[in-house]
């Protein structure tokens, strides 16, 4: 992997200078970073730089990684798809889950997250740029979906996620971004608590820092590529 003193040095540096170049409140961008593929020698590496986020998209790779390390400091984000037959092993380790997309999905987190661990965070994934073969509910659909998840009690609705359709031009970046800080912020006035947009990654991030990104989920900028197995 690279240093890892250095890469999240220079990452927290990146946030910090998008912040104030965008007119963001210091520190209102939280660095989340994504482990999936990672080996643990790159976590610790992470923990020891103070690192304390963790994003994985599978959850069996995931469940072994928080059952070694078993750290009570570390906050372990879920942001994969998620199958009906994995939601009780979310519900019992994950703190928080940025991919909720289905009703069925957030009753069954409801009712398999035990009583003595805090309600689990929710963000709902939007797909903003209508991509058929990626996750997420249309933005029409957002209204039914808050309704369920607000009526749930072992869960506690934060936001919204998106990944939207990759483009190397900033501006174009910025578009879906924007559309969904839109989204975030009627749907804020009615649901005040709300205090997360899940959006940018490696690729992304100034531009999702730039429209209102609370959190940037980043793996290949820290870590350097993947190595898929």
């Amino acid at each position: 992997m690279k240093n890892s003193a250095n890469s999240f040095n220079q990452l927290r540096q990146v946030i910090a200078e998008a912040e104030q170049k965008y007119g963001r409140q210091p520190g209102s961008v939280k660095l989340l970073a994504v482990t999936k593929t990672r080996p643990f020698e790159d976590i610790s590496s992470a923990i020891d730089c103070g690192q304390t986020d963790f994003a994985e998209n599978y959850v069996q790779e995931a469940l072994g990684k928080i059952t070694a390390i078993n750290d009570p400091r570390l906050t372990w984000h879920f942001i994969g798809p998620i199958q009906s037959n994995k939601t009780r092993v979310i519900a019992e380790n994950f703190h928080w889950v940025h991919s909720l997309d289905r009703a069925k999905i957030a009753q069954r987190l409801n009712d398999m997250r035990p009583d003595q661990l805090p309600p689990i965070n929710i963000c709902i994934q939007i797909n903003i740029s209508h991509e058929q073969n990626k996750s997420g509910i249309h933005p029409d659909a957002l209204k039914d979906m808050v309704q369920v998840c607000t009526t749930l009690p072992r869960l506690r609705l934060r936001g919204l996620m998106t990944l939207p359709a990759p483009s190397d031009d900033f501006d174009q970046q910025r578009i879906p971004f924007r559309q969904l800080k839109e989204i975030f912020d009627v749907l804020n006035l009615s649901y005040p608590a709300l205090d997360t947009l899940s959006m940018g990654t490696s690729h992304d991030m100034e531009a999702a820092i730039a429209e209102g990104s609370t959190m940037v989920r980043i793996g290949t900028a820290l870590f350097g590529p993947r190595d898929y197995y």
